[in-house]
């Protein structure tokens, strides 16, 4: 049998089973669509958890470009939490794109966070560090730094980010308000365990997930504001 979307019952039951995997054990998600603010912010606080006990520690990397849709539409949830909520900005007047360094400094200092938020979770034991799905990062969004770097420079950004969020066992989401059909969705998609196009339909906001894993996308979801990865 087949639904409204075409797809059978064998593989609605696969793609479910993927998504289920990649929210216990961790991933990376590559969060795309123009115009869709409202389905972005939606979306993120979905994947950032529901709560501190659920999600405990959250990283937030804010890169801010100079046009009005180039500004980060995320935040921490709760700033007095420092010790396990830590925000990194980097803004456009920042970034020198006649150097590496500057975004080589920026991969440096997300690993550098992520490590501390395992070492405070291991809280002294060597054997303990970070559960699986208690790390959530955000980064909001790549946007500027596709503009002010080479796309090369920001594959090697999101390769060290991307290899350190799965060593974690954690969920990381990454902003790029661009059409799922931009070439450099195609660059980056490699990097990801899927690609989430949003976008807002007669004021609902939707989700579509193309997993590594599937042949064929899902079909167009609802995106509830209560709803938690």
């Amino acid at each position: 049998m087949e639904d409204e979307g075409g797809r059978s019952a064998p593989v609605r039951a696969s793609v479910t089973r993927a998504l289920g995997t990649l929210k216990r054990e961790g991933c990376n998600v590559l969060l795309v669509g123009s115009e869709a603010t409202s389905a972005h912010e939606t979306v993120c606080r979905q994947f950032l958890g529901a709560s501190a006990a659920e999600a405990p520690f959250r990283l937030f990397v804010r890169a801010v470009g100079q046009r009005e849709t180039d500004q980060a539409s995320c935040g921490p949830v709760d700033e007095s939490e420092t010790d396990r909520v830590q925000t990194i900005e980097c803004a456009s007047a920042t970034l020198d794109p006649t150097t590496a360094s500057a975004i080589g400094a920026l991969g440096i200092e997300i690993v550098e966070a992520i490590d501390a938020f395992a070492d405070s979770a291991a809280g002294g034991n060597s054997d303990g560090g970070l559960e699986p799905a208690s790390l959530r990062v955000c980064v909001d969004s790549l946007g500027p730094l596709l503009e002010a770097y080479d796309a090369e420079a920001v594959f090697r950004l999101l390769h060290v980010t991307t290899t350190r969020v799965d060593q974690a066992d954690g969920i990381g989401h990454y902003h790029l308000p661009i059409a799922p059909d931009h070439d450099a969705v195609s660059l980056l998609e490699p990097l990801f365990d899927a690609v989430v196009t949003v976008r807002t339909r007669d004021g609902a906001d939707e989700q579509r997930w193309s997993l590594q894993e599937a042949d064929a996308p899902t079909d167009w979801l609802a995106v509830s504001a209560g709803q938690r990865s």
